[in-house]
């Protein structure tokens, strides 16, 4: 059964973090969630407030962590996922994050970033030359990192699909499942 890494931390976005982690293991893939600890993360609801300039940010579910970032073996994994919410901000300083994360793009194995989480690879000049989703206000840094944004629900760029943000769950769910399939089935490509 192929197996997804979904690397994550506090504050991440809990719809950008749950979708996916079923709609994998819906499509018959095993998924693992890992962050700085075995302590539950966190997770966050960012909604639009018509009261607020931003969004504004609540309390959400608790998610089980299976392995900390530092005893991740990436081989054991065929897909990386990294969701969005304030996450990607702070976890794309970890040394394990961006080892991890380079490998999947080395390889050049599927990933799916969801809203904030294009902060991750960005951050290590892996979205240089690549088409990616974003959510909108990190359009700039997205493009500063060499980055081809495209506003749309479902990006996909070879082994890379991405998509603004929750709100474009139904198409990106798809893409991703698509992306994820032909990698482990060439067949089907």
């Amino acid at each position: 059964m192929p197996r997804a890494l979904l690397l994550t931390g506090d504050a991440a976005e809990e719809l950008d973090t749950m979708y996916p982690y079923y709609r994998v293991q819906e499509g018959g893939w095993d998924v693992d969630v890992s962050s700085r600890t075995l302590r539950d993360v966190q997770l966050v609801i960012h909604e639009f407030d018509p009261n607020s300039d931003a969004y504004v940010e609540k309390d959400g579910r608790k998610l089980p962590v299976d392995v900390p970032w530092a005893e991740v073996d990436v081989e054991r994994y065929d897909a990386l996922i990294i969701p969005g919410g304030r996450a990607p901000e702070w976890i794309r300083v970890d040394a394990d994050v961006r080892r991890i994360t380079e490998h999947f793009f080395a390889r050049n194995l599927p990933i799916a970033l969801v809203c904030h989480g294009a902060q991750v690879p960005a951050v290590y000049g892996l979205l240089k030359g690549r088409k990616t989703a974003c959510f909108p206000p990190i359009t700039g840094d997205m493009e500063n990192a060499g980055a081809t944004v495209i506003d749309a629900p479902d990006v996909v760029d070879g082994n890379l699909v991405s998509c603004r943000g929750w709100p474009d769950m139904p198409q990106f769910g798809r893409a991703m499942m698509d992306v994820f399939s032909k990698s482990v089935n060439p067949a089907s490509a």
